[in-house]
């Protein structure tokens, strides 16, 4: 293999150093970290397609790397044995060798989040139940994961059947947070922000209905990009649900890279959308001059926030002035309580069906955690009326905010109500005095954004004095999901937190 990969490994750690550098940031370089795993996807990317390393050294580097951190945060699961993995990773030079046009995730070890299912690996959905529950086929936004060249590794962890932002469950238990293992890696995407975080994986998939990809994100230091239903496929026929699957990444080009294979057209989804999914793959960048966002804050003391996020939110909004973007206090205007009291009917509306017939069944019932039971139970208390109003309400909402994106080109939020909490809490009781009526109530500030439908990325915002991450949400109009990629690409250009901050153990890595 050496006459075909002739870039030096001293060339190849250059390279990676000079792309993680901005001239007015320091950026955490840790000097033994190996360079393959500290690239970022498109620089894998373009790494590969110039055969400066093989498909082998970037499998047997990523191995190895995981090997090493995945132990004390559990991120990734249901791990594929090391030779198999290497077979496919020659393979994948052979083709090279032969003249192949590399997919752009060509090469590249992902793990997939334990509810999207990757042919011949558990699918467990962290159910005990399910754990030998072993997938026939690939969904269909891994088929074109796998079609772009990628290489399962195995499943990044997620509550059971997603429930809750907070990753722990009875098969696999808790993933914790890189920056203080003793708190939560957040949900229901918290396997793949970790994995991202602690560069065991170049990009990741997850989804998203209450902040499942925003959520980690914020408590991660990575990005997490909800898109606009149809962007990526996701079952619900005719009716736009309030769940998508979606990308994360390092970076928002990272992000994009995969965004760009994870979407696409779909005759089978009636509610698909057109638009070439290349765009995302393209150079990221538009001049944000002129632009204007409003500031949602707590949506004016309705949504309960743990003293700190706000001032620290506050403070990230700087950058905005920074890149030309003016910020000012605004507000849609309709009760939030009124769209949150909607969302909990569609919530159990979307979520019970598929889980009651695993309650029917007393057995597994039993082994069904409160929160999946909960979903069922209320689902079984709903009228055709309730989810006829609560849909009322969804498209009110979608047009209070769609008169805020008449003055605004963007809406800016925290990303959560709260820091990383400790690990062994199921989900916060109390915030600022306020008690939590439900297990997701402490969601709220996302899911005013899920039910908008608009595309929202997570970015990161900074730390606390605790040292503990926190993000920011940027929310585009619907389908302006480009739009979305560019404010948060230009938001990193000048903040470069995933860079600045590597977490504890990468810095002593």
């Amino acid at each position: 293999m050496a006459s075909e990969f002739p870039v030096s490994r001293r060339g190849l750690l250059a390279a990676a150093s000079a792309l993680a550098a901005a001239p007015s940031l320091a950026v955490a370089q840790p000097a033994r970290l190996n360079p393959i795993v500290a690239m970022g996807g498109v620089q894998l990317a373009d790494a590969i397609r110039r055969k400066q390393v093989s498909c082998v050294e970037v499998m047997g580097a990523y191995l190895d790397h995981v090997d090493r951190q995945n132990g004390p945060v559990n991120a990734i699961v249901s791990r594929v044995p090391r030779e198999p993995l290497l077979a496919e990773a020659r393979a994948k030079d052979a083709e090279l060798a032969r003249g192949a046009t590399p997919g752009a995730l060509f090469g590249f070890p992902l793990a997939v989040k334990d509810l999207a299912a990757v042919k011949g690996l558990p699918t467990t959905s962290g159910a005990a139940f399910l754990r030998n529950n072993i997938a026939q086929a690939d969904a269909p936004f891994v088929s074109r994961m796998r079609q772009a060249g990628g290489v399962f590794i195995g499943k990044t962890n997620t509550p059971e059947f997603g429930l809750g932002s907070h990753t722990f469950n009875e098969v696999f238990g808790p993933t914790r947070n890189p920056y203080d293992l003793s708190r939560s890696a957040g949900g229901s995407s918290g396997g793949a922000g970790v994995a991202l975080a602690m560069r065991m994986a170049p990009v990741a998939d997850g989804s998203d209905h209450a902040g499942s990809l925003r959520n980690p994100a914020a408590w991660n230091n990575v990005f997490g990009f909800r898109p606009s239903f149809g962007r990526v496929y996701a079952p619900g026929g005719f009716y736009a649900g309030l769940s998508v699957p979606g990308p994360m990444g390092r970076s928002v080009p990272d992000l994009g890279l995969l965004l760009s294979v994870m979407a696409g057209f779909d005759d089978h989804s009636p509610l698909s959308l057109e638009e070439d999914p290349a765009v995302f793959a393209r150079p990221i960048g538009r001049d944000q001059k002129g632009k204007r966002a409003a500031w949602l804050g707590d949506f004016g003391g309705k949504v309960p926030l743990e003293p700190g996020v706000l001032p620290l939110c506050e403070t990230a909004l700087k950058t905005f002035d920074a890149i030309g973007v003016s910020v000012e206090p605004a507000l849609p205007a309709m009760s939030v309580d009124t769209v949150w009291n909607a969302w909990k009917v569609l919530r159990a509306w979307e979520s019970g069906p598929g889980l009651k017939a695993y309650y029917d069944d007393p057995a597994r019932r039993a082994l069904m955690k409160p929160e999946a039971r909960f979903e069922v139970e209320s689902l079984m208390k709903l009228s055709a009326l309730d989810v006829t109003n609560a849909l009322a309400v969804r498209n009110q909402w979608h047009r209070a905010i769609a008169d805020l994106f008449d003055r605004y080109d963007y809406l800016v939020l925290p990303g959560c109500q709260v820091f990383p909490f400790p690990v062994e809490q199921r989900w916060p009781q109390v915030i600022a005095g306020q008690q939590m009526q439900t297990y997701h109530e402490w969601m709220k500030l996302m899911v005013l954004i899920t039910m908008s439908g608009c595309p929202t990325m997570a970015v990161p915002a900074g730390f606390d004095a605790r040292g503990l991450p926190m993000g920011l949400q940027i929310v585009a109009p619907r389908r302006r999901d480009l739009a979305c990629l560019e404010v948060a690409h230009a938001y990193d250009q000048a903040t470069r937190w995933t860079e600045r901050r590597l977490p504890p153990a990468l810095r002593a890595a």
